[in-house]
């Protein structure tokens, strides 16, 4: 080989060496994105969500030459991990026993499945330094939504699409309000520390958000429920952040900003209001939303009843509907397949054994999150909101709400685990994994 030969084939082999370490780094990077592009989608579009996660899932399968299978073996034995297997094990092997056709059983079973992320996730974004982009890009995708929220309820010819209520530019209200109620508490003790660190201008942003937020759900449109679980996020801010003095200067200022709404708000008063007249439409078997509700809850125990200890199998709701409304009319002909409740969705399906797993997963899930920083703050709102708002809904079930609990548990768990294994207390990534060198590469800033 001549001299000009050897350079170029040098030169080539430099160039494939650099190519293969750039496409190595490469890989996480584009997993990770499209995860973070996926929290940006969730509060406008469920198709854009699943088609995005498709292509993460084929991402993590380019990825699997790089996974640690102990490590990741020993998380799926966590309780973090290990119930959240077992109650999607549970609609599993509850399409056994369901006494329906399989169609209806598969699509018991879709909703349940989305919980088999959860680990993916989590051993994912161990290995990430960057995780807090999901939650800043979910972030800022709800404060468009607000924006827009606010310019449809002032123009609602520029509303995204017909049919809607005033004030919400894509899917639902009860969507919205899940994602407008999180963001809020979740940015509130920013303004402290801001403030704290002379940093007026982040505090003052922080600020306008959470205001902003609280604005639109007060006088524009918000969820019912919403009445019930954020007192209960601002609750455990107090626990979590504030001492006795500024607990209670907190709650006397929401007093005072909530006496204030009342008073200036006709949509809360007119939401409030509804109960009773709701619950009289009930009385007269008049179907309304509290008396579905209602209803719903009603027959939903004497099914669970009926099956206790198993329940009547995965994706059975709907058939024990139907054949309850035979010969009824009003409230008692309603047919459903979402019982809006997620205890009660989870009893009649699978019973006692159901129930035990669901609340065995929120409590493994609550108990991960008791630590100080970032991510346990956000991973904690996470679950007590689905927790609490699963009183008058199955959010673990729908798809939004449902995919907010497993990024939320997923990312923030995530980057617990990331800091056990810097502490020395998760050996959950090997000494050559990509992922490792694309996050600890010099010149990569740490958050």
């Amino acid at each position: 080989m001549t001299e000009a030969g050897r350079r170029v084939s040098t030169v080539s082999n430099w160039v494939a060496l650099v190519a293969s370490k750039f496409s190595r780094a490469a890989l996480p990077l584009e997993a990770n994105l499209l995860v973070v592009l996926a929290a940006v989608a969730l509060p406008w579009s469920t198709s854009a969500v699943a088609i995005l996660f498709g292509f993460w899932l084929l991402s993590l399968v380019r990825l699997l030459p790089t996974f640690d299978c102990r490590a990741f073996l020993r998380l799926l034995a966590d309780p973090i991990c290990l119930w959240p297997l077992a109650l999607v094990f549970l609609a599993l092997v509850g399409m056994l026993w369901a006494d329906i056709p399989w169609q209806e059983r598969l699509q018991g079973f879709s909703p349940v499945a989305k919980l088999l992320a959860l680990p993916l996730l989590l051993y994912h974004f161990s290995l990430w330094q960057r995780s807090i982009w999901v939650f800043v890009g979910f972030l800022v995708s709800c404060t468009i939504l607000m924006g827009l929220s606010w310019i449809v309820w002032f123009a609602p010819e520029l509303a995204l699409a017909s049919g809607r209520s005033p004030g919400v530019p894509v899917k639902n209200y009860i969507d919205q309000s899940q994602e407008f109620a999180l963001c809020m508490v979740a940015l509130t003790p920013f303004i402290f520390a801001f403030y704290k660190q002379g940093r007026y201008a982040a505090a003052l942003g922080c600020a306008v958000l959470v205001l902003g937020f609280f604005a639109n759900m007060a006088f524009v449109v918000s969820a019912r429920a919403a009445l019930i679980y954020v007192p209960v996020l601002l609750a455990v801010l107090a626990f979590v952040h504030l001492d006795r003095r500024a607990t209670a200067l907190l709650f006397a200022g929401v007093v005072v900003l909530a006496a204030t709404v009342w008073f200036t708000s006709p949509y809360l008063q007119g939401r409030i209001a509804a109960f009773a007249v709701e619950y009289r439409d009930y009385q007269q078997n008049i179907a309304a939303s509290t008396g579905r509700r209602l209803e719903y809850w009603q027959k939903s125990l004497g099914f669970f009843a009926d099956a206790p200890l198993i329940g009547h199998g995965t994706g059975s709701t709907r058939h024990l509907f139907e054949q309850a409304a035979v010969g009824q009319t009003g409230l008692a002909a309603e047919i459903t397949k979402n019982p809006h409740n997620q205890t009660l969705s989870v009893a009649v399906q699978w019973g006692i054994v159901g129930i035990a797993a669901l609340y065995a997963m929120w409590a493994a899930h609550l108990l991960s999150f008791r630590g100080q920083g970032l991510a346990n703050w956000i991973g904690l709102l996470v679950v007590v909101q689905n927790l609490v708002s699963s009183l008058f809904n199955a959010h673990l079930f729908d798809f939004v709400e449902g995919w907010m609990y497993v990024l939320g548990v997923g990312i923030a768990g995530g980057m617990n685990l990331r800091a056990q294994r810097r502490s020395g207390g998760y050996q959950g990534l090997s000494a050559d994994d990509p992922r490792t060198d694309c996050a600890d590469a010099p010149g990569h800033s740490r958050l």
